[in-house]
């Protein structure tokens, strides 16, 4: 059996931990298994499903600049006391730079993968775009979630080279579509049958935007009084989404549900899903929701190689929210029913990819 160590900053239900556990749950477990380094143990929404598949998890001191040496040592020891790994899968990129001159001088095949568009702004954005510009080099292989998230890591001309791989962030199609029955289920115990419903998935944190998202919300409120937002998913910024809920008077209008296992069926509940981050790699998310045959509306940020229906709508968040609150009140609110085939013939389907990706570990592990 091939053992592949992933290499993350934590397991919480990200973008990146939530794909790589899809390729996990779906790839034959009995020629490959997954191990994992992580680097915060502190919200650890996959651990008891991990080894319940039989991965291992082991976790690693954060890095900082100031502990460079003690970082490296870290893994020196790792490698000298397991000699059983041969592929070593980084969806960190930054300090990824410093492991894997450690991994190559171990005999590890290495592969950096993409999730990103952007590392946002300030001083520490600037030390993660010096830390990861060495990866071009050192990693054997380049994957990729989007050909935007490649072309931002390794350059327009590393993505045209034979070492590179475009990867979809690809999901169970079949959980997916839409089922009148789930549908009424949790709008009954949601106590929404009565309302217009608007989701948003994702980490709260700043990428994703969540102040313009309640300020869109507010003005469609103001419009349409039986609406009700669903935000799903949990992060740093949950105590200033909760206050800026409080400061709009939305309570009792906006849901704060957590990280959720039952994303699937929350989505057959929902009217219309809502997506206005600021940067994206190939945000699972919005497959998921087009997949379910949501009408979604984007920022212009995201990458255009995730509309996969003709009922996802661009728009700009830089005109204000007044923007999206005309157009979504104006737009027709059709479900696609067909969806998860398109979604399907698209290659988005994770049979498909971990197909793949376990013929690409095998060729490797030869």
């Amino acid at each position: 059996m091939i053992r592949v160590l992933h290499v993350l900053g934590g397991l919480n239900r990200g973008g990146a931990e939530t794909m790589v556990m899809n390729f996990y749950r779906y790839i034959d477990k009995s020629e490959v298994q997954f191990d994992f380094i992580i680097h915060s143990d502190s919200q650890n929404d996959y651990r008891e499903e991990i080894e319940s598949m039989g991965g291992k998890i082991y976790v690693f001191p954060k890095f900082k600049v100031y502990n460079i040496l003690s970082y490296r040592n870290t893994w020196k020891s790792f490698f000298d006391a397991h000699p059983e790994y041969r592929i070593i899968h980084s969806h960190i990129r930054s300090y990824a730079s410093v492991f894997f001159p450690i991994a190559k001088k171990y005999h590890l095949k290495t592969i950096i993968h993409s999730h990103s568009t952007s590392n946002g702004k300030g001083f520490k954005a600037i030390i993660k775009n010096i830390l990861q510009k060495p990866l071009v080099k050192q990693a054997d292989y380049l994957f990729a979630c989007s050909e935007s998230s490649g072309k931002w890591l390794y350059g327009t001309e590393k993505i045209k080279e034979d070492n590179y791989f475009l990867v979809k962030n690809s999901i169970d199609v079949n959980k997916y579509k839409y089922n009148e029955k789930i549908r009424t289920k949790y709008r009954n115990a949601l106590n929404i049958e009565n309302n217009l419903v608007f989701a948003h998935v994702g980490r709260l944190s700043s990428p994703k935007n969540h102040i313009f998202l309640l300020k869109v919300f507010k003005g469609i409120l103001e419009k349409n009084s039986k609406s009700i937002l669903l935000i799903i998913g949990d992060g740093e910024l949950k105590e200033e989404i909760n206050t800026k809920i409080k400061d709009l008077n939305l309570k009792g209008k906006v849901y704060m549900m957590g990280s959720r296992e039952d994303v699937d069926n929350i989505l057959q509940a929902v009217d219309v899903f809502l997506f206005p981050s600021f940067w994206e790699g190939l945000p699972v998310a919005v497959v998921e929701a087009e997949a379910s045959g949501l009408p979604c509306i984007l920022s212009e940020s995201v990458t255009e190689e995730v509309k996969l229906l003709p009922n996802l709508k661009y728009l700009p968040i830089n005109q204000g929210e007044g923007v999206w609150v005309n157009y979504i009140l104006n737009m027709k609110k059709n479900r696609l029913k067909e969806a998860s085939e398109i979604v399907r013939s698209k290659g988005f389907d994770i049979r498909d990819t971990t197909r793949w990706l376990l013929e690409f570990y095998k060729n490797l592990a030869s």
